[in-house]
């Protein structure tokens, strides 16, 4: 199975459009080191000629532009695509913003949890993906899916599993515990070539996720590679760094650091590789020579950047 990462950064991307804060300066100004990072998605292809994406970041087009693997091949017909299905672990902007770049009456399947596809139900302006050629089909919170494309099985298998999580900032109530937050608003995901495959041979996709418990670790133990949520160091950064209020927790992610975090959380659980994804813009592991960086290394973590590859 090959995997690629399309986009690694969280909602904004790195550098976000209107930050000016230094990590964003510096990658803005091509500083030595400062790699720029799209929003958060990976593709992954058991025979590289179909393919999956997980999430549909507002860059999907771009990130298509980047990844030859995506585009239609040389001799095919005017109008194709190697992506034969789209799998949605969460309803933030961030992960289906991109829906409306594949509008174009190209054919493919989409998955979700029913919570989300209710949430692109509810919103009209996702009518544009026709559903004659898009065929929305709901994932179970807690299960497995063989992934299809319109022709049919594209040798890929997923389990879907509830992860802790919130509700897209969109559909916020304030009035309700949670903000509104309910079952299937956020999964993870294990993929597979089947659902027979070892699971030192699964990558698991985890890029929201605002606790870690006992029984995720248990899941993810032994795994191939585990992407998970690395939005930020620690849980109040965004306000020492002084770019806004909200916390880690608040926006439904749990930091990288500290006694509750997912470094701790995951230092004795056995993975063959592990890699931080959904990183945002004020996380100072962004910067390769910082002290925090060092840290992750330490603990056996990576950074994901655009443009990653890893075989399973």
């Amino acid at each position: 199975m090959k995997i690629r990462v399309l986009g690694a950064a969280a909602g904004g991307g790195f550098p976000q459009w209107n930050c000016n804060a230094p990590l964003s300066r510096s990658v803005r100004h091509l500083q030595p080191g400062f790699l720029p990072r799209t929003q958060s998605s990976i593709a992954a292809s058991s025979d590289s000629e179909n393919w999956a994406v997980f999430n549909a970041s507002p860059d999907i087009r771009q990130q298509i532009g980047a990844t030859p693997d995506l585009q239609p091949r040389q001799d095919g017909p005017l109008r194709s695509t190697p992506i034969r299905s789209v799998v949605l672990t969460n309803a933030d902007v961030d992960h289906i913003a991109g829906l409306l770049t594949l509008r174009e009456k190209e054919p493919f399947t989409l998955y979700a949890t029913r919570r989300v596809l209710d949430t692109l139900a509810a919103n009209s302006i996702f009518n544009v993906l026709d559903p004659a050629f898009v065929d929305r089909r709901e994932l179970p919170l807690e299960g497995l899916t063989e992934l299809e494309g319109p022709d049919g099985p594209i040798g890929l298998s997923i389990e879907s599993f509830l992860v802790p999580g919130k509700v897209a900032l969109f559909l916020e109530n304030e009035g309700e515990t949670g903000f509104g937050t309910k079952e299937g608003d956020t999964v993870g995901l294990a993929i597979r070539t089947s659902p027979t495959t070892p699971q030192k041979k699964t990558l698991f996709y985890v890029p929201g996720c605002a606790l870690v418990e006992n029984d995720l670790t248990q899941r993810l133990s032994g795994g191939g590679c585990l992407m998970f949520d690395g939005t930020v160091f620690e849980d109040d950064e965004m306000a020492q760094t002084g770019v806004g209020t909200k916390t880690g927790a608040r926006m439904g992610h749990i930091s990288m650091s500290g006694e509750n975090g997912s470094l701790e959380a995951f230092r004795e659980t056995p993975l063959k590789r592990r890699i931080y994804i959904h990183i945002n813009n004020t996380n100072p592991v962004l910067d390769p020579a910082s002290e925090q960086a060092g840290t992750v290394r330490k603990a056996g973590w990576e950074i994901a950047y655009d443009g990653m590859e890893l075989e399973l």
